[in-house]
Parts: C-alpha cells; sequence; structure tokens
C-alpha cells in the first residue's frame, strides 16, 4: 500500500506528519457528524463491501476460517482521506454479505499519543501446526504478517519499513502484536506488502513471503519455518512495466484448465501508476516456482525502436535547433535548462523507457518551473504517423485554454480586493460565522491569485480548515454578460464549499475548487439577468481536509475568461493551432505514443511541449520524434494485467479457501483521485470477490475471471427483462427496463456500425457507455459524460481493451452497483473495472450506435437483491422441487430449409420425465443468450423454443441449463453449421 503519487517518495515522517495533520482535521467534524443510514447515500454501494463510515484502500490478511470468510483492510478510523493507517476488519459466509468488526491492529502511538508505527498492508495464514507457538496444537491461531511502516518518531526504527507479526487465538476477533516485532527488517524505506502461503513440494515444507522492494520493482522471496525467522530466497523483477512502485505481490498455483498434471505459478504484482489505463493497477506473470526462485513465462523483452525517420532524438548534448523558454529568473534555469537531460535529474526518481543518450526532462529544479520548448517548423511528409516517447505528469491540454492568466475584458469589481486600508466590511460586506473582519480581504494562499489581495476562507478566520461561515458582498449591477472569476482551493458537490452568486435572493449560479492550491478562471453567463442587482456570497461550511475556498478578481465583460490550461504535454501544431496532443501518466517511464496526421499532409507544422504546471508532476518527458508509416504502440498493451480499468488495485487472494479455490479481491478505486472521489461519510469500497482460473490460449495460459458463484444467490430471476434479436440503427435507445444494481448479459453483432453497445446508469442527459469499436476492436467503457466526472481532472475517461470478436460477434457480462460498472469479456480473459457517479436518480438502460448498424442478438437484464444495508437477503422463494431438475434434450427446427441450413431457426428445450425447472438458460458458444422464467409443471413434462435469426454461415454449439431450488442440471448438447444467409 502507499499514501498517493508524488515524483518524490514519500519519506515516514512526511507520512506521519500528513496523518496527523489529517487526524487533527477530519476528527472534530466527524464527532459532530450525525448517523447516516448508508442506504440512504447516492453513491454507496448494494453488493460491493464499503465501509460504514471513513477511509479504506488495500484489502489485507483476507482469509478463510471455520465457515467465515475475514476481510481486513487499510484503514483510518479517523477520517475520510488517507492516514492512521490501520487494520479495519469485516466477516462474511458468502462474501457478499459483509458484517464489519471492531478495529483490528489499530496504529501505534507513544507515551505522548504520537503515531510512531502506521500499519500497512499484509497477510493472514492459519497456523494449523502452531508453528509459530502463538496458539497451542488444539487451537492454532491465526498470524498477520503486516508491514510496520515506522514514522519520524519512532525512536529507533524512523523511517523503516519492515515486516512484524500479530496473532489471534479467538478467531481473528482480537490481535496481539508480537512484542519481537519486527521480524524482517531490510533497512529499508520502501521494503512492504507481505503475502505468505504455505508451500509443500519437492523442495521441502515452509512458509514462503512474498514482498516488495517497491521503488527497486522487485519481489523479494523468504522462507520461514516459525514465521518468526526469515531466510532470503530469490528475488524477482525488474519486468515488464515498471512505470511505478511495485507494491502487493501475491505468488499461488493453478491447474491449467482444471488438470492436475499442468499446474502452473501465477506473480500478481500491483502497481501504482504504470497501469495500462494509467495511475494504479495490477499486472501478473505466469511461469514456475521451484520452492526458490519463481521463473516468468511471459516477460516480455525491451522492445527496440520501431521502424521510422527520426526528427529528434535529443543525443547528441544539444537541442538541435528546438528553442527552449526557460522561465525567466529561474535558478536553475528551469524547466528544460540550455540542453538535454542525460536521464534523471536531482531530486527526481529513476527515469526509464527513453531512447538514447539524452531527452526533453522539465525536471530541473523540480516541477516549480514553467515553459515550453519548440521544435523548427517542418512540412508533414506522406508518413501517416508521428511517433514518440512519452512521460512524466498527466496533465492534459485544455482546448480553448491559455498558458498565462490574463483576465478577460472588463470592468473588475470591488477592487480585485486590492484595497489599501480597510477590510471586507469596511467596504460594504457582510461576513458572520468564523470570519474575522481583520482578516479580510486575506493576503496569502493561492497560487495565480492577481495582486495581494483575495478571499481566502482558511485565513479568514482562526481555525483554518474548519472556519465556517459567509461572505457577502454589496450589491452591484450586471451590465455586462459574462462574470468571470478566479476560484480554487476545496471541491465540494453538496452545495457546503460554493461561490454563489444571487438575484432577488435566489442563488443561480455556483462554483466550487478543484481540491487544488491554485487557482483558475470560471465563467457565468449572466446575459439573461442584464439590469438586475446582484451579489456574491462566499459559502464555506466544510471542515477537515480542503475545506476552504479561495476566490479572487472578479470582471463584468462581454467576453469569457480563458480558463489556464496546467498542462503538462506534448502538441503538435498547425497553422499555430493544437491538432494532436499527448499527456504523460505520472511516471518517471516513457512510453510510445502515435499520432496520425496523415490528413495534414504537406503542410506546416511544429511540435511544441509544454510545461505549464507547478503542482506534483509538474513536468514532462519526451524522446525520439519520428515519421513512420506504421503506428508505435504503448509497450504496456503487450503485457498481462488483471483488469483494464481505471479502479482495480492491490488485488491479491484469499488465503485457505475451500475446494482449492483461487479468489482474489480488489481496491476499487485509483490512487490518481481516491481521496477525492465525491462520497460523504465513505470513501472506497472493494470490487467483487473473483474466483480466477487458468485456461490454455494461444499465447500460452492466461488468468480468466469470474465473480464468485454466491452472486447468483442474489439474482431475481423471476423480474428479468430479455429482448433480442434486433437491429440497433444508428443513435441512442432507451430500453424500457431500469435498474441501478443489476446484472446485464449481452451478445451482439458488429453489423457495419463502427461502434455500438449499451448505456447503464442513465438519466436522458448524461450515462456511463460500456461497448465495441470495430475499427480498434477494443471494448471500451465510457465515463466523460457519466455524471459527476468533475471532481478531478484526472477522473473523465475512457477505458478500452482488445477484445476479438468470436463470429463478428462479442458478448459481455455486466455488474452494474449504483456506482462502479464491471465488464467481464473475451470469456473472462478480459475484464473493465470502473468507478462512476451517477445523477441522482440515474437508473435507465439503453443502446446505442453509430456509423452504422449493429445487431443486438441478446440482452437480459436482472435486478441484483442488495447484499448490504438492507438487512439479511432474503431467501429466494421456494418452488415444489425435491430433486435437481430432470435432463433435458434440445432440439433444431430449421423451418423449411431443405438444404444447406441458414441463419434462421429455432433451438427447442424438451424435458419428457424427471423434476421440473423454474428457468432455462441457453448458451450459444459458450455465451449465454438467452434466459427465461418457467411454469412449474412437474410431473408434466416442460418446454421452451428459443428463435435464433440472422447467423452468419459457420459452427454453432448449443447448450442449456435448467434451474430450480435444488440445483441445476445441463441438457444435452446440438451443433449447428449455418452454410448459407437468409435471404
Amino acid at each position: 500500500m502507499k499514501s498517493g503519487t508524488r515524483s518524490q517518495t514519500l519519506t515516514a515522517g512526511v507520512i506521519a506528519a500528513l496523518a496527523a495533520s489529517i487526524l487533527a482535521a477530519s476528527a472534530p467534524a466527524l464527532a459532530e457528524e450525525a448517523p447516516v443510514d448508508p442506504a440512504t447515500q447516492q453513491y454507496r454501494p448494494f453488493i460491493h463491501f464499503s465501509p460504514e463510515k471513513n477511509w479504506m484502500n488495500d484489502p489485507n490478511g483476507m482469509v478463510y476460517y471455520k465457515g467465515k470468510y475475514h476481510l481486513f483492510f487499510q484503514h483510518n478510523p479517523f477520517g475520510t482521506t488517507w492516514g492512521n493507517m490501520s487494520w479495519g476488519h469485516a466477516t462474511s459466509t458468502d462474501l457478499l454479505q459483509w458484517e464489519e468488526q471492531p478495529l483490528a491492529i489499530p496504529q501505534t502511538v507513544n507515551a505522548e499519543g504520537v503515531a510512531i508505527e502506521d500499519i500497512f498492508s499484509g497477510s493472514i495464514v492459519v497456523d494449523e501446526n502452531n508453528s509459530s507457538g502463538f496458539g497451542t496444537a488444539e487451537n492454532p491461531p491465526l498470524v498477520a504478517v503486516y508491514t510496520s511502516a515506522y514514522t519520524g518518531a519512532h525512536p529507533t526504527l524512523a523511517g523503516r519499513q519492515a515486516q512484524s507479526l500479530a496473532y489471534s487465538t479467538d478467531e481473528g476477533q482480537t490481535w496481539t502484536k508480537y512484542e519481537g516485532n519486527p521480524v524482517l527488517d531490510r533497512n529499508s524505506a520502501n521494503f512492504r506488502d507481505p503475502k505468505v502461503f504455505r508451500y509443500d513440494g519437492p523442495a521441502g515444507s515452509y512458509w514462503v513471503m512474498s514482498t516488495v522492494e517497491a521503488t527497486d520493482h522487485k519481489v523479494v522471496l523468504y522462507k520461514s519455518d516459525n514465521l518468526k525467522d526469515w531466510t532470503h530466497l530469490s528475488d524477482f523483477g525488474p519486468a515488464n512495466s515498471t512505470a511505478g512502485i511495485w507494491e502487493c505481490p501475491d505468488l499461488f498455483p493453478i491447474a491449467v484448465d482444471g488438470n492436475p498434471n499442468n499446474i502452473k505459478w501465477v506473480m500478481v504484482v500491483n502497481l501504482n501508476p504504470g497501469a495500462v489505463a494509467g495511475g494504479s493497477g495490477g499486472q501478473y506473470f505466469v511461469g514456475d516456482f521451484d520452492g526458490t526462485t519463481f521463473t516468468s513465462d511471459t516477460t516480455e523483452p525491451v522492445d527496440s525502436i520501431p521502424d521510422g525517420t527520426t526528427f529528434a532524438g535529443f543525443n547528441d548534448g544539444t537541442y538541435n535547433g528546438w528553442t527552449a523558454n526557460n522561465e525567466p529568473g529561474n535558478w536553475k534555469n528551469g524547466p528544460w535548462s540550455d540542453t538535454p537531460a542525460p536521464g534523471a535529474l536531482p531530486g527526481q526518481l529513476t527515469v526509464s523507457g527513453y531512447s538514447g543518450a539524452g531527452l526533453i526532462n522539465g525536471f530541473n529544479d523540480g516541477d516549480w518551473p514553467v515553459g515550453t520548448i519548440e521544435s523548427p517548423t517542418f512540412t508533414v511528409g506522406s508518413r501517416d504517423y508521428i511517433n514518440f516517447l512519452v512521460g512524466g505528469g498527466n496533465h492534459p491540454h485544455v482546448p480553448g485554454g491559455q498558458l498565462e492568466n490574463t483576465p478577460a475584458p472588463g470592468t473588475l469589481l470591488f477592487n480585485g480586493f486590492e484595497y489599501a486600508q480597510g477590510t471586507l466590511t469596511d467596504q460594504g460586506w457582510f461576513i458572520d460565522g468564523d470570519f474575522e473582519a481583520a482578516r479580510n480581504p486575506a493576503t496569502a494562499g493561492g497560487e495565480f491569485a492577481i495582486g495581494t489581495g483575495r478571499i481566502n476562507t482558511y485565513e479568514a478566520g482562526p481555525n483554518g480548515d474548519n472556519n465556517v461561515g459567509t461572505l457577502t458582498s454589496p450589491e452591484f449591477t450586471i451590465d455586462k454578460s459574462n462574470l468571470s472569476f478566479l476560484i480554487g482551493g476545496g471541491r465540494r458537490t453538496d452545495g457546503t464549499l460554493q461561490a454563489e452568486l444571487l438575484i432577488d435572493g435566489q442563488v443561480i449560479e455556483t462554483a466550487t475548487g478543484q481540491n487544488a492550491g491554485a487557482l483558475n478562471w470560471e465563467n457565468w453567463d449572466v446575459s439573461a439577468y442584464l439590469g438586475k442587482q446582484a451579489t456574491l456570497r462566499i459559502v464555506d461550511n466544510a471542515s477537515g481536509g480542503w475545506g476552504h475556498l479561495t476566490f479572487d478578481h472578479v470582471v463584468l465583460g462581454d467576453e469569457r475568461a480563458q480558463p489556464r490550461s496546467d498542462e503538462t504535454s506534448v502538441n503538435l501544431l498547425v497553422d499555430g493551432e493544437v491538432v494532436r496532443t499527448a499527456t504523460g501518466g505520472n511516471s518517471e517511464t516513457l512510453d510510445w505514443t502515435k499520432w496520425n496526421v496523415s490528413e495534414f499532409e504537406g503542410r506546416e507544422a511544429s511540435i511544441k511541449v509544454v510545461d505549464n504546471n507547478r503542482g506534483g508532476w509538474g513536468h514532462i518527458l519526451a524522446d525520439e520524434f519520428m515519421f513512420s508509416d506504421t503506428p508505435a504502440e504503448s509497450r504496456l498493451e503487450d503485457y498481462d494485467w488483471l483488469d483494464w480499468g481505471k479502479d482495480y488495485y492491490a488485488a491479491v487472494s484469499f488465503s485457505n479457501v475451500p475446494d482449492n479455490k483461487r479468489i482474489m479481491l480488489g481496491w476499487m478505486s485509483n490512487w490518481d483521485y481516491a481521496n477525492e472521489i465525491p462520497t460523504s461519510t465513505w470513501r472506497s469500497s472493494m470490487a467483487l470477490p473473483r474466483e480466477v482460473s487458468l485456461t490454455e490460449t494461444a499465447d500460452g495460459p492466461r488468468l480468466v475471471q469470474k465473480v464468485v458463484d454466491q452472486i447468483d444467490t442474489l439474482r431475481e430471476d423471476d423480474a428479468a427483462y430479455t429482448t433480442g434479436p434486433r437491429n440497433i440503427t444508428e443513435g441512442t435507445e432507451t430500453l424500457p427496463v431500469t435498474g441501478d444494481v443489476v446484472q446485464v448479459d449481452g451478445v451482439f453483432s458488429r453489423g457495419d456500425a463502427e461502434t455500438f453497445g449499451l448505456s447503464v446508469l442513465g438519466d436522458g442527459t448524461e450515462a456511463t457507455k460500456i461497448g465495441y469499436n470495430t475499427g480498434t476492436n477494443r471494448l471500451f467503457v465510457d465515463r466523460t459524460n457519466s455524471g459527476n466526472e468533475g471532481f478531478h481532472p484526472a477522473f473523465s475517461s475512457i477505458e478500452d481493451a482488445p477484445v476479438p470478436l468470436k463470429d463478428g460477434r462479442v458478448a459481455m457480462r455486466i455488474y452494474v452497483d449504483r456506482a462502479s460498472v464491471e465488464v467481464f469479456a473475451n470469456d473472462g480473459l478480459t475484464t473493465i473495472t470502473d468507478q462512476v457517479f451517477p445523477n441522482a436518480g440515474a437508473n435507465q438502460i439503453g443502446l446505442f450506435s453509430s456509423g452504422g448498424t449493429a445487431t443486438l442478438e441478446s440482452l437480459t437484464v436482472t435486478p441484483l437483491t442488495p447484499a448490504m444495508w438492507h438487512g439479511a437477503v432474503p431467501p429466494k422463494p421456494a418452488d415444489k422441487a425435491t430433486t435437481a431438475p430432470g435432463k433435458a434434450k434440445l432440439s433444431i427446427d430449421h423451418g423449411q430449409d431443405k438444404g444447406p441450413h441458414d441463419g434462421n431457426y429455432t433451438v427447442n428445450m424438451n424435458l419428457e420425465a424427471g423434476e421440473n425447472g423454474t428457468s432455462f438458460t441457453l448458451y450459444e458458444n459458450g455465451e449465454q443468450i438467452h434466459t427465461q422464467k418457467l411454469k412449474w409443471a412437474t410431473p408434466k413434462p416442460q418446454s421452451a423454443i428459443v428463435d435464433i435469426t440472422n447467423r452468419a454461415p459457420g459452427k454453432y454449439v448449443y447448450t442449456g441449463v435448467l434451474t430450480n431450488s435444488k440445483g441445476t442440471t445441463e441438457t444435452t448438447k446440438q451443433t449447428v453449421v449455418v452454410q448459407k444467409i437468409k435471404k
């Protein structure tokens, strides 16, 4: 686990200070809050685990013991942002209905109450033979192996991370820290996240611990007989993605396709940043473990430079005609200096992925300086692509934005708060609450304020972020069509922290900050209120971190203010306009990107690298600009990922699961924005638990994932909606079914459409789109218009993954839970997990197609009973079954076909004798295409007919399942060979 994303490693002292500040800021606010029913909270998930209150991140110590699944997790008991790291605890008998338990392993404090040890991530094992001596033979202990992150206040181990033990002899309810901690100390500041398992194999029988040296990109393996004394075995890595620090490893064996004679080992490595979707995520390797060393079969070789002509490589010690505009007066001539960087610069983590002896590196003097560096002008030639390497900060170019901080022309109101003498109250403002006249206007806080005076509610009273109150301006006349201003500070979407425009006492416009110190321009269109009297009101009823607002330079004018583009970007300019742009991934590892420039052939262009950001990751890296006939592919595409979405991190597996099942659980968030998701009394949830297995593919064994079978107990099949086959014509369509906690099973054929799919959590204006792009052969989740996506600049995004069509079709299973989507496709080989924050009440489901017509082969939407916050899941109504259903037969009716079969026919299910089923599900080539409720008729026969239409020539294998309360029974199998197209 880690605290977040920075361009330098956080020291333990900094972490301790951060934790202390969070504790101080958050505890009083939480103490004043009235209890809230989680079931009433807008974004609260109902089938995913989330803590009742406060912060959660990595899953820890997951173990099955005596009929219960135990989930421990990184937890801040005192606030809703990262800090005060301790282990929370929850238990479940079915992995879906969780009961939160008391705090398990708390942060350690000294006699003065100062934190000296944070409890970082780790694992729990059942010490069945009492090898540790913490229990007895009759009552073996549960042993937690976790990372002690010693703060700067620790008397002897300040700044170190080492592995420690705690044990429980009462089934995980109470825990005792081992007095001999730490048990494994490498004198390292980044040695963490132990995952322990019992190895029994040719090399012997002993405990194995996998940990990481996070910044070295290494998994470090140790062995022990007693969990206390550890011997080094081997190291694995660096390998594949090293674009961020490595965290939360796991190592386990799986039989490929269930064959006990073909066992492979899977090494999981989570990393942040550097994941395929940006920010944090998890990669995995498949290989062998001999009890000492893990050997990967899936490590990709370091790539070579793609074919093409190099335009700029920066390898001769000069910029070779590029014009560097460094910030005047910067003592290190930053951000670019006068020559390319040879690699990493002072204070910077290791820079990798560049080519040759030099690169553009905007880290001269750290993240602070701003500037541009631009290439000579060139003519775009006949080669279609410009390929190049890019890294550094993820701050995209803002279309229509400015690099300066110039106000819109117009009338400056309130003198820009530049009052030579006097206070706001002397100028006619009314202030109340904690705000004091002598402190307003403020003269500190907020980068990019203009002049010395501004409103800053942190400085406006004695309590910093915990100040509450309002500041209300005197009246002014609206005589221009736009009101623009600079605003910064905290972001709240519940009305507790915002600037307001009032007319006739009514609030007509609002704006809030972006959880950032820098102010930026906002604009209100006030043309409808010309001639009206208005007032401005600054409202601060927020407390805790970012519980303040900064506000400055109000202008009434005819033009809109241009927002400042705080970009770290590489831009292609044609005729002075930005026509292509790229940014980094908050990583010091450069990766390939490409621009298709064929439409600009023959035109004059230049490349401008821009660093206009002073905050975290406020620098950009670029190298090896090339003209090429083919696009360069991201290195990340070649690696194996647990998930291709933004929100699946720190995923590790449960220990001691019955039947040797391998069940994994991940944290459903991303460090890019985790501290700022727009929830209230709690922050973060876990993804759905997934059973993983290995299957043989053309590339070798790869992981297959599915949600655990227990999810079926939540299915409300009687209320399921089914439609298809049917065409999806160009445009969007709302279906006659709604739901925000549902399972969606869909099969689509591409037709001649460019993109197609479905939308969920819609309200007629915004929705989350899940679809397929036929031009790129990629499945995608689009959350750019999903509701509340503006709370952080990194959130609005489209995640996609390569998924080949099968017979021109794609099948997907989607779990929707109020504020998230989890998509499973490609027979479980590919998943995309994303949080979304839809508008209140958004529950519409629809279809879309663009560039042509696609076919919806089948769609089933099944409501899911809430497993959390609604009491126990009621048992499903009992049918009259005494045994599982009998075995039904499938048959095919080809209608009038006398010769070769066309693509229109029916699949018939007939149960001649035996116990009836309550539902029938049909699968085509392994994909669910139909489900329906059946009328109970035991002892009479049962039947069902499913129409199949418009199948292309090819082979189709049909299987079915009958289900009742006593179990499921597969039908016989039928194969259809379509030889001609229906005319």
